[in-house]
């Protein structure tokens, strides 16, 4: 796809769902918003909002008024997702915001979640790629819990609470489209390669608990994954290779450790280390590593800096 197409999601049972590409840090193929077309139209995710006017254009060419979307859905607060909700929640002024009951004082005053940002991606990153996002009213806010379901006139997302990345993350199960909705649960999916990356940012990253949630997402057996980073994919071995991933990430960051006289060592050594593909930008690729070899370091201190048996690399 190229930044600002959208694509019908043709894989498996999947109907009238639509992957929007917002170009998200100028790149194609990075990050997903989700239209679905349903008798209550819904949008899934909500991108940083530098570029959630492609998601309008979207529902234009399919013919889906603005203030006919009844739903917005977030699966978690984090900017790159939630960034865009104020701005999608102005121009479709009918719908209703859904989110994790603990992301909901994060829409209504987003500043602490801008500074972190900030911290993250630095300045040039900030004002590269994001835009200062609005609040949203609390009359306009849908709580969300584990085992609510959305209604979406012709079908349902059942939610399940995935907080292994973040504590307000959530996955949307879709049991008529065989699909779940994954957030940032299984990482980065790179369709180029067929890969998967994992994510794991400070200060919340849980790395048993992610390898929890996927196993959440295997007991839900769906046929497709709906990644937020970035499109469809059949769930083949998918899973598997996420929790591998998972595994193999944090105990290379723990190796690594064990080697150098500091936590920045740590994080230089990674950053230094960035080979990602042309399409990266270089502050794109060593801000995001450092931010995941940081998230690493703090679950490691809070296991007294020992990898739990569940997460020891399999021989």
């Amino acid at each position: 796809m190229a930044v600002g197409d959208f694509n019908a999601v043709s894989i498996g049972e999947c109907r009238d769902i639509y992957a929007v590409d917002v170009g998200m840090y100028d790149l194609a193929n990075h990050a997903s918003v989700y239209v679905l077309d349903a008798p209550k139209p819904t949008i899934v995710e909500a991108g940083t909002g530098a570029n959630a006017e492609r998601v309008v254009h979207a529902l234009t060419e399919l013919g889906i008024a603005a203030e006919d979307v009844a739903n917005i859905v977030l699966t978690h607060v984090h900017l790159d997702h939630a960034g865009g909700a104020a701005f999608l929640s102005r121009v479709c002024s009918n719908a209703d915001v859904y989110v994790h009951e603990h992301g909901v004082p994060h829409l209504q005053d987003p500043d602490f979640l801008v500074e972190r940002t900030k911290r993250l991606v630095g300045e040039e990153g900030w004002n590269r790629y994001y835009v200062q996002p609005g609040s949203i009213d609390a009359h306009r806010i849908r709580p969300l819990a584990d085992g609510d379901v959305i209604d979406l006139g012709d079908r349902a997302l059942r939610v399940r609470h995935a907080p292994g990345h973040a504590g307000h993350q959530v996955l949307l199960h879709s049991p008529s489209d065989d699909a779940v909705f994954t957030g940032d649960a299984l990482g980065i999916y790179v369709p180029e390669t067929d890969s998967i990356r994992p994510i794991s940012p400070p200060p919340a990253f849980d790395a048993e608990q992610a390898l929890a949630d996927i196993e959440t997402i295997r007991d839900l057996e769906p046929s497709t994954l709906l990644f937020s980073h970035f499109g469809a994919a059949p769930t083949g071995d998918r899973l598997d290779r996420a929790a591998e991933a998972i595994v193999e990430w944090v105990s290379t960051v723990q190796d690594a450790r064990e080697t150098a006289e500091a936590d920045g060592a740590v994080v230089a050594t990674f950053v230094d280390a960035v080979e990602g593909p042309d399409r990266w930008s270089n502050i794109v690729a060593e801000t995001d590593t450092a931010m995941n070899v940081r998230g690493v370091l703090q679950y490691l201190d809070r296991q007294g800096g020992e990898l739990p048996v569940g997460i020891a690399r399999r021989e």
